[in-house]
């Protein structure tokens, strides 16, 4: 059966960035993954604090997508990684979502946005629901925590 999520308010809402699930990561405390995800568009500027302290993912959300602030050269490349991180360090730091993402075994797991076709599936299917993804990725790997090559890349 495939799990589905989107909404913070529904079964696997604790999947989603807006999620209030907060961790430190590169030595600061961030309120969810989404504050994070979208304060690294910005890396060495003033925008990441600024996102940062923001009380809402909804409002870090707009800030990270808006195009008026100088997006990092290599966004592209590291931005999967950069999700996956994030991801990670939020599911560590939570027993209690923890235990739910490992709960779900091996199923498929599709952030089902209407809108999102890379992060999610889109309205139709066809997106790269790149999120459920990085979400069975991290289950895999809190399933083995010793078997994580803590050098990375």
């Amino acid at each position: 059966m495939t799990i589905y999520f989107y909404t913070t308010n529904e079964q696997y809402g604790c999947f989603s960035n807006f999620s209030y699930h907060g961790f430190e990561l590169d030595n600061l405390y961030w309120y969810t993954s989404e504050h994070y995800f979208q304060a690294q568009k910005f890396l060495g500027t003033f925008h990441v604090e600024k996102i940062r302290l923001v009380k809402t993912p909804k409002d870090a959300a707009n800030m990270g997508r808006d195009r008026s602030r100088p997006l990092r050269p290599d966004w592209t490349e590291v931005k999967d990684d950069v999700m996956r991180k994030a991801v990670l360090r939020k599911f560590e730091t939570h027993k209690d979502i923890r235990e739910i993402l490992l709960s779900t075994d091996n199923e498929e797991i599709v952030e089902n946005s209407p809108i999102d076709y890379y992060w999610g599936c889109g309205a139709n299917g066809s997106g790269k629901n790149m999120l459920g993804i990085i979400l069975m990725e991290v289950r895999e790997i809190l399933r083995h925590p010793h078997e994580q090559d803590n050098g990375g890349e």
